[in-house]
């Protein structure tokens, strides 16, 4: 987009916010750097260089605006959508991967050498691995000054910085300010006493939070994530306006150890609490909420391309700024969707929670500190194995949620198992311990940087393994956006009520269209997927507005 510098020069004329993450604006006069958006004078077209990212105008000299907060911005959307290298690289450095790997591990994981990596890196963003990290090393500085009371030392190395010297040296040029001023600035922290840090997480507007947490609500795994207040009896994805502000929460398994999140979606942004086991894994932990709800998805370009068609339009102008619902880990959702070959969403919810009491890590194991709120719980309770508490997301405080028990397991504790034992047909479980074997090994990994294409090819090679799971596990766990189950019974059944609904003997019908009784017979296959080609490249959000036309009973059993 930067190569249009007449179309990027009237995005910052009009503070056009949903520009904010696509680019940054140079300001050469004053040497900073500011989102399309920023609400200061626009400066002389002569005075500005846009550039791809807030990485590519730290190398070049500029400063974050402080007025703004570019590196507080939505995420390029772009990455979520490019399936090539260099939108992998960004995925996986977003997700802290240089700083655990390096830029070798990066090079090795995208199969391409670092010379090559950072040659290509550099001729589309401006800026190599190593820059590109460092940015992403500064926001989470700048996050862990603003919302704890950790000292210095411990943010620079919980931030990925090898030094002290290096992590004040950052600071002062990529903020122009000290991080004591930082800190100073700041109104609101977390809480000293369970180390719970506050966050706002920024979207693009509209944003249709409470969708998401009825999707979420709907698949919750006992012991492993629940949505306070949740009623399964409720519409699979209900309007805002009809269902009050709810919080998710969860257990999350980090590359340091565990954690736990909880997130209360608003009209622009999410509130994030999150308490984690070693802060190293605080980039990782909000870079994973922020794909679990889709924050970096640019809800007017989605709804620009669906609205107009004849049979989602309607569907479309109903629901703005749908979002596709990602995970926190792609293992976990692997499982789930073999768990969901064939079954009802509730039956598969079931197993999963057997599989996570049985064999995850249990939470107060690695947070202690959970222990003591989830242990006076249980006295008031009676129960004895109930060992977990979650941060509050609205002053950082420790609620008891005695239902966060543990944490999801591992593939290799999965691939372990004796698939003959497993509570499913014997067909499925060797499917899903085959599966975990190839994820515990490697041979398969659904990480950000997975090639989306071979991934899915990877998947069908599986034994037990179809179109409808391999195209879920797109959708979700690779965050593609034109991922699509045309096999999938829920999306052919709308397909078949929208198609009649939308014919002339269909519009004379006098049952309402949502009676699953009277709905027409589901569409072949073959069918849907032709019709949503014309979809592309948006077709996972399509196939969420189909799901949100399913009555509860429908939806589970989808």
């Amino acid at each position: 987009m930067v190569e249009d510098f007449e179309q990027c020069y009237r995005a910052v004329s009009s503070k056009d916010g949903r520009f904010d993450g696509w680019f940054v604006t140079a300001v050469t006069t004053t040497g900073i750097y500011c989102r399309p958006s920023c609400p200061a004078v626009t400066p002389k077209r002569g005075n500005v260089r846009f550039l791809p990212t807030a990485a590519a105008a730290q190398r070049a000299g500029f400063r974050a605006c402080k007025r703004c907060r570019p590196d507080a911005s939505p995420g390029s959307p772009e990455w979520n959508m490019r399936a090539d290298t260099v939108g992998r690289a960004m995925r996986l450095i977003a997700d802290g991967s240089v700083d655990r790997d390096g830029v070798s591990g990066l090079a090795r994981r995208l199969g391409f050498s670092e010379r090559h990596l950072h040659r290509q890196l550099v001729t589309e963003l401006g800026a190599g691995p190593l820059a590109l990290a460092r940015a992403q090393r500064a926001h989470t500085a700048r996050l862990l000054i603003e919302t704890s009371e950790l000292p210095f030392t411990e943010v620079a190395f919980a931030a990925g910085f090898p030094s002290i010297r290096q992590f004040n040296e950052t600071v002062r040029e990529v903020f122009g300010t000290t991080p004591t001023e930082l800190r100073s600035r700041s109104a609101h922290r977390g809480d000293p006493a369970t180390g719970a840090l506050t966050l706002r997480l920024r979207c693009r507007p509209p944003f249709d939070g409470a969708g998401l947490l009825a999707f979420l609500a709907l698949r919750a795994v006992p012991g492993v994530e629940l949505v306070d207040g949740s009623d399964a009896a409720q519409p699979l994805l209900a309007p805002a306006a009809d269902v009050p502000a709810r919080t998710y929460r969860r257990v999350l398994s980090l590359p340091h150890g565990l954690g736990l999140a909880a997130l209360t979606p608003r009209a622009e942004h999410v509130d994030c609490t999150l308490r984690l086991r070693d802060m190293r894994d605080l980039s990782a932990a909000v870079e994973r909420c922020r794909r679990l709800l889709d924050l970096d998805a640019d809800p007017l370009a989605v709804d620009g391309a669906l609205g107009g068609d004849t049979l989602l339009g309607p569907l479309v102008r109903a629901t703005p700024g749908l979002r596709v619902p990602g995970t926190v880990d792609g293992t976990e959702l692997a499982v789930r969707a073999v768990l969901g070959q064939q079954v009802s969403v509730g039956g598969a919810r079931t197993l999963a929670g057997r599989l996570a009491q049985e064999h995850g890590a249990r939470l107060a194991e690695e947070l202690p500190s959970c222990e003591t709120a989830a242990g006076a719980a249980d006295a008031d309770r009676g129960s004895p194995d109930t060992d977990d508490g979650a941060a509050d997301a609205n002053n950082g405080a420790a609620d008891a949620i005695p239902a966060l028990t543990r944490a999801f397991p591992t593939a290799a504790a999965i691939a372990a198992l004796d698939p003959e034992q497993l509570p499913m047909p014997r067909a499925r479980g060797r499917a899903l311990v085959g599966l975990c074997a190839a994820l515990a090994d490697g041979a398969i990994q659904l990480d950000p940087g997975a090639d989306r294409e071979q991934t899915r090819a990877d998947l069908l090679a599986l034994p037990g393994i179809g179109p409808w799971t391999a195209e879920y596990v797109a959708m979700r766990a690779l965050g593609d956006p034109d991922a699509f189950p045309a096999t999938d019974l829920g999306i052919r059944h709308a397909f078949a009520r929208l198609d009649a609904a939308s014919s002339p003997t269909g519009a004379r019908r006098t049952t309402p269209p949502g009676n699953s009784q009277c709905a027409a017979q589901p569409h072949d296959a073959r069918a849907v997927a032709a019709i949503a080609e014309r979809w592309r490249p948006w077709r996972a959000y399509a196939a969420l507005h189909l799901w949100a036309t399913l009555t509860p009973t429908e939806g589970a059993r989808s």
